[in-house]
């Protein structure tokens, strides 16, 4: 069957490749929202928190749950300059906060994925944490390069809305969090200022743990329940493209004893059916391209649907919508 889509110039046909390709894109962005959703639990923001926030260190998550400050912002607060931060009028007063306006102002601006408030212990002071998900070490840029930008823009935002005008000692702590999938080893990084007294010393008045980078590589391999490992089995089982619905629930409820409310359990099972069409989906497209490369190499439909374990009349099918996409 012949997929056509409309243009300005009429009907034109579409490859089923690239239809199929579109859907996974498609697939792969709501896999990529239900994984922020579930990160952005409170309950699994703790368990980040204990393990990459000196004050919390050593912590029962449960226990750093009322210190996450409202509900955490997901894939709402821009990061651009100038958009990060909004004004409104209540009761008469400026009030100056994060700009979680409705996601088509701003249309292709980039988003923090998950960005709150961290009341510290003392009951006075906080930290802004932000974590981001990727499927891997991005090829296009240097990872570092973009979580120092993150940070940058985490500090430089605060004018205004946490300090006003000079008062620099207001300036709150950050934290970027970046989760890295699909890496060769499982790693933790802490990366923050250092002051390196290159001619005599002096005790320069400030605070050089204002900027943090946390880095956390998953390898693909989920690691044994032990406590270095701790926090890469609970994210790696959360995250797994291979681990069934029950599997997961298994890990997450049973080994942290983290409960299982309706909302979460509904994320985890369809991230997981996304998860499975997009493997299908891959595999798919695939094994197209390896008939449309045979086909150009000369080999026979027969040849072809021998080797792709398919019906001749349906290798014949492919090859004509790819020679379709080619006009």
């Amino acid at each position: 069957k012949r997929i056509f889509e409309y243009t300005r110039k009429g009907v034109m046909p579409v490859n089923t490749e690239t239809k199929n390709a579109i859907l996974i894109t498609d697939k792969d962005a709501q896999y990529d929202e239900r994984a922020k959703r579930l990160l952005g639990q409170k309950s699994i923001l703790a368990h980040i928190l204990v393990k990459t926030v000196d004050e919390f260190m050593g912590m029962n998550p449960k226990d750093v749950i009322s210190y996450i400050e409202g509900e955490p912002f997901i894939n709402t607060v821009p990061v651009e300059p100038g958009l990060t931060n909004t004004v409104v009028e209540k009761d008469g007063q400026r009030v100056v906060g994060f700009n979680s306006e409705n996601q088509e102002l701003h249309e292709g601006t980039i988003r923090f994925d998950i960005i709150f408030y961290v009341r510290m212990k003392d009951g006075l002071s906080q930290i802004i944490v932000n974590v981001e998900a990727q499927k891997d070490e991005p090829e296009k840029y240097e990872i570092l390069n973009r979580a120092i930008f993150y940070v940058s823009r985490m500090i430089s935002s605060q004018k205004e809305k946490d300090f006003s005008n000079s008062n620099y000692n207001d300036i709150k702590r950050v934290y970027s969090i970046w989760v890295c999938m699909n890496m060769p080893e499982n790693s933790l990084e802490h990366i923050h200022l250092v002051k390196d007294s290159l001619v005599n010393s002096h005790a320069w008045k400030g605070k050089l743990d204002l900027i943090n980078i946390v880095m956390i590589g998953l390898a693909e391999e989920l690691p044994e329940h032990e406590e270095k490992y701790e926090l890469h089995r609970l994210l790696g089982a959360l995250l797994s493209q291979n681990l069934s619905v029950n599997e997961k629930l298994n890990i997450i409820g049973n080994e942290y004893d983290i409960p299982m409310e309706e909302d979460f359990r509904e994320d985890v099972s369809v991230m997981c059916n996304l998860s499975q069409k997009i493997k299908e989906n891959g595999i798919e497209i695939g094994k197209k391209e390896m008939i449309v490369k045979m086909h150009s190499k000369g080999y026979t439909i027969a040849q072809i649907a021998d080797v792709a374990g398919m019906e001749e009349k349906k290798i014949e099918e492919i090859i004509k919508d790819s020679e379709l996409l080619l006009v």
